[in-house]
């Protein structure tokens, strides 16, 4: 089978490699759509592990399943995460799946840019769920990170009547914009140093957005009667930017870190400001089943509406394009893999 094997954002190839054969447990998913995912293209967390299959937001067609599989069949539409929580550990017990050893551990065999994958026993058990019929396969492939954004407006406290702030509106950005008026936050405000991502955001939901090299805070008061946004999504890996963050919340707001700035960057906290402020920081990661059912609910129903972000589909030859139109962010927001084609 034909599978696009990583090296760097500017060096992907595509080879064969074998199917991967399926045990007791498992099953094999053909892979109708893939999306490529921000963080696909963050090298530094990417090249040191290269070579290897990336992709982990897919949609597909089980072609078999293994001994004792009862839940699905061949032929089932599905979509499957990559990640999945063992659900019995002290942290997930705690509801705090993200930080599992489990989680942080289990995978595809071998990634979503290719044309099957081995989905292991665990994964079969726990993070494989079926596609409403009312759903693409493309439409299929942004569960898992719409899942991701779910889990982070809920420990962020969006809701009803809340000011949010979006730092940063490439493609997980701007899934907040559209969650966050899906779910009925009052202003929403965002900003992106690229003029088509403001236009974009403005498009999916944004009552005002900003150049994010301008001077932020004051924008963002002017836009909000004079105060802070009561809720700031940082989703843009600089840390200039999480500065933004600390001077543009309103006092006894949340400040929810989704992307971050690389290792060894630090920030400086002015903890005084935020103590005085009230100001409660904290931050996300993944999308445990529980948020993937509730993204594949709000794509079924049409709240989170996500055919408007495709602007690439692409077949498994041009990876290599897909890779660097997402690294350069110019001229796409979401960029969907089709291995079959």
């Amino acid at each position: 089978m034909r599978a696009a094997i990583y090296h760097s954002n500017r060096d992907v190839r595509v080879t064969e490699l074998p199917v991967p054969s399926i045990g007791p447990g498992e099953a094999l998913l053909r892979i109708e759509s893939s999306g490529i995912c921000g963080s696909d293209v963050v090298e530094w967390y990417r090249k040191r592990k290269a070579p290897l299959v990336l992709g982990h937001e897919v949609a597909g067609v089980l072609e078999a399943v293994g001994e004792g599989v009862t839940r699905f069949k061949p032929g089932d539409r599905v979509v499957a995460a990559h990640h999945v929580p063992c659900n019995t550990c002290r942290y997930c017990l705690a509801g705090h799946q993200s930080t599992c050893d489990t989680l942080r551990t289990t995978t595809f065999d071998p990634g979503g840019f290719c044309a099957k994958v081995r989905l292991p026993a665990i994964n079969v058990d726990r993070g494989v769920f079926v596609l409403p019929d009312e759903l693409s396969f493309d439409e299929g492939t942004f569960a898992e990170p719409l899942a991701c954004a779910v889990r982070a407006q809920r420990i962020a406290g969006v809701r009803p009547g809340k000011s949010v702030l979006v730092l940063g509106t490439g493609i997980a950005g701007l899934l907040h914009v559209k969650l966050a008026a899906a779910l009925g936050a009052g202003r929403i405000l965002a900003t992106d140093v690229l003029e088509a991502r403001r236009a974009a955001a403005q498009r999916f939901g944004a009552e005002a957005v900003f150049d994010g090299r301008g001077d932020v805070p004051r924008l963002v008061r002017e836009a909000n009667e004079g105060r802070g946004a009561d809720i700031v999504l940082v989703c843009a890996s600089v840390a200039a930017v999480v500065q933004q963050a600390f001077r543009s919340v309103d006092r006894g707001g949340t400040i929810l870190i989704f992307a971050l700035p690389d290792p060894g960057v630090d920030v400086p906290l002015p903890l005084y400001d935020l103590w005085t402020d009230g100001v409660t920081v904290t931050s996300s990661y993944a999308g445990p089943p529980r948020e993937t059912l509730e993204a594949l609910e709000l794509l079924r129903a049409h709240r989170v509406v996500v055919t408007d972000m495709i602007t690439h589909r692409l077949p498994l030859a041009e990876t290599p394009r897909g890779f660097a139109l997402v690294a350069d962010g110019r001229e796409c927001i979401k960029v969907i893999i089709r291995p079959q084609e």
